[in-house]
């Protein structure tokens, strides 16, 4: 079985909610040689990413993210101990929250579960989330990222807020901003200074 074909029957099997295929599939593809990172990203999150719009386009509900959530920890428990100790030892770290305003978070949470797959050290500040706690949560951690998630026309314009605090505190460079939600796109994105825009914080509540 070529490399692709291997990733892509991982991410198949964790939509299709099959722990068990998961974990199979895993630790062939690490017999057949392919690194652990490549599995993680372009198997396990690659299928998450699948299960984002499946919930998004309302195919796929709560119980069901569950589910596959579930088959990627099983996947991750047998890939894990196969990353270099190097790589595990300097987390990539990101501060995520839904603005103020706003409690919608599966489109948030999803991203948390896909970055934590990753290695990424995730601190998840939760929902309605005053806006100057994202500088000072960066801050007090070292994060290398900030992401804001919104489904509320109304709170979008929290998002620039904050961009604006890092620029009048002179730490814009210091941070890759990433914004994503129901009323979020590129163009607002590029409008406001972000620096990423993630399509799959657009998963409804």
């Amino acid at each position: 079985m070529t490399k692709e074909k291997m990733l892509k029957e991982i991410a198949e099997n964790l939509v299709e909610m099959e722990p068990e295929n998961v974990v199979k599939l895993c630790n062939e593809a690490l017999n057949l040689g392919i690194l652990p990172e490549e599995i993680i990203d372009n198997g396990l999150i690659a299928g998450m990413d699948e299960v984002g719009k499946l919930y998004e386009e309302e195919e796929y509900f709560v119980p069901e993210v569950l589910i596959c959530a579930d088959a990627l920890y099983a996947g991750l428990d047998v890939v894990k101990p196969h990353i270099t100790t190097e790589d595990a030892t300097k987390p990539i770290k990101v501060v995520i929250g839904v603005v103020q305003g706003d409690t919608h978070d599966i489109g948030k949470n999803l991203v948390k579960i896909m970055m934590g797959a990753s290695g990424i050290e995730v601190y998840d500040l939760g929902r309605d989330v005053p806006l100057e706690l994202f500088v000072e949560k960066a801050e007090e951690i070292g994060a290398d990222f900030i992401g804001m998630s919104t489904l509320m026309t109304t709170t979008m314009d929290g998002m620039e807020k904050v961009i604006k605090m890092l620029e009048e505190k002179g730490l814009r460079d210091k941070y890759k901003v990433f914004i994503g939600g129901g009323p979020i796109s590129q163009s607002f994105a590029d409008r406001i200074g972000a620096d990423i825009y993630i399509q799959t914080l657009q998963t409804k509540q």
